[in-house]
């Protein structure tokens, strides 16, 4: 039950914020606010067991963001992730796809081994790193810059490997 409400809590915040936005570059997007403002240190869990620290990530343009296994509209940008991660590799970029997923490392593997789709994958199963950054639905994502600044908040789906959000990402890193 908890997971509809979620489920659907997150389709109606996309419908009044995100509804228009899957192919709209990042640099137009409706719902993506700019800002300069620290971002929050949190710890997440790797799939793997390790945990990563955002701090430890300063000198990387990071993306943080948080989806949700059961989520339509995050497994929808999901390919798109996983080619603009594809792309930035060798550059000093980092994603964090971390899963609010109550079933945490379980339900994330499962669902990476039934879709074929893979990402660099965390989990906040209890939910404190998404209550850290004011997460009100998902997929929700965070841009961070270099000095550990937030300088784009993302709500709703995106087409990650736009070339114009390649672009953004890109001058971020200079």
């Amino acid at each position: 039950m908890k997971k509809l409400l979620c489920l659907l809590m997150s389709l109606f915040l996309l419908s009044l914020v995100a509804c228009d936005r899957k192919d709209k570059p990042i640099s137009g997007a409706s719902g993506g606010a700019s800002q300069t403002k620290a971002a929050a240190d949190i710890t997440v869990t790797a799939l793997n067991g390790s945990r990563q620290k955002l701090s430890d990530l300063k000198g990387k343009v990071v993306m943080l963001n948080f989806w949700a296994t059961w989520c339509p509209p995050c497994r929808e940008e999901i390919p798109s992730l996983m080619n603009l991660n594809k792309m930035m590799e060798g550059k000093p970029f980092q994603m964090l796809a971390v899963s609010i997923d109550e079933g945490g490392k379980a339900d994330v593997e499962k669902f990476f081994s039934r879709s074929g789709f893979s990402l660099p994958a965390y989990t906040d199963q209890d939910r404190k790193a998404a209550a850290i950054y004011g997460v009100t639905g998902v997929p929700e994502t965070f841009l961070i810059d270099t000095k550990g600044n937030i300088v784009k908040k993302v709500i709703g789906p995106l087409k990650w490997d736009d070339a114009e959000v390649v672009a953004y990402i890109t001058k971020m890193m200079n």
